[in-house]
């Protein structure tokens, strides 16, 4: 069994095409997974990825049972619609959608922080789902600072870090320098965290190979 919230340093670092990968990859591996995004803003993309890579297995308001039209922090759009979100009855929902499937992931909106209703933002969401969390990183350059103040602040919540997902995006690099990141960021992170960090390249991604601590088999 493996469940995990999976958060971001920031918006558009590719949680969801990880957490595609990641439920395709444990159905892959015989097991009974979903993974949701309960909330979504400016559209529905995401929601819809997640759950064709679930094999259909939920609806679509079941995969993502709350999207506002605007693009922006959830607080706001919610505003601009005049609505609020209830997250006891959400919350309620998702742990109900976590008992159906022993692999199950919960993918967050935007970055750690964002904001959901006053006075409560991602992670004060993550906290009451009792989840472990994932931080899913760019790869290359800039990554470092993002990373550390994220890691820092789900420790300092009292929340357990199951680890960081480097996504490594595209293959190409604008600057010899962009490429050491790349290349030393894994290793670094790991020493300075104490975390298992998953270098997710080009070549894992094609293997589905999943680490042990993602919920992945001995090998």
């Amino acid at each position: 069994m493996a469940s995990f919230f999976i958060t971001g340093t920031d918006t558009s670092v590719g949680k969801t095409f990880f957490t595609c990968w990641l439920v395709r990859a444990w159905r892959a591996q015989g097991h009974t997974a979903a993974a949701i995004k309960p909330i979504s803003a400016g559209d529905r993309e995401d929601a819809m990825l997640l759950r064709e890579a679930s094999g259909d297995v939920l609806s679509l308001d079941e995969t993502n049972p709350l999207y506002f039209q605007e693009p922006a922090a959830p607080l706001v759009a919610a505003r601009a619609e005049n609505r609020t979100i209830d997250f006891t009855t959400q919350n309620r929902a998702i742990a109900a959608l976590r008992a159906r499937f022993p692999f199950f992931a919960v993918e967050g909106v935007g970055g750690w922080r964002v904001p959901l209703a006053p006075g409560y933002e991602v992670r004060d969401w993550a906290r009451d789902l009792a989840l472990p969390v994932v931080v899913v990183a760019r790869a290359g350059l800039g990554t470092l600072n993002h990373t550390l103040l994220t890691v820092e602040n789900i420790r300092a919540m009292g929340l357990a870090c199951a680890g960081v997902v480097l996504n490594s995006g595209p293959e190409t690099v604008a600057s010899p320098d962009f490429d050491l990141a790349r290349r030393t960021n894994p290793a670094l992170l790991e020493e300075i965290l104490l975390l298992p960090v998953f270098d997710f390249d080009r070549r894992v991604q094609a293997s589905g190979q999943v680490p042990t601590w993602l919920g992945g088999e001995e090998v």
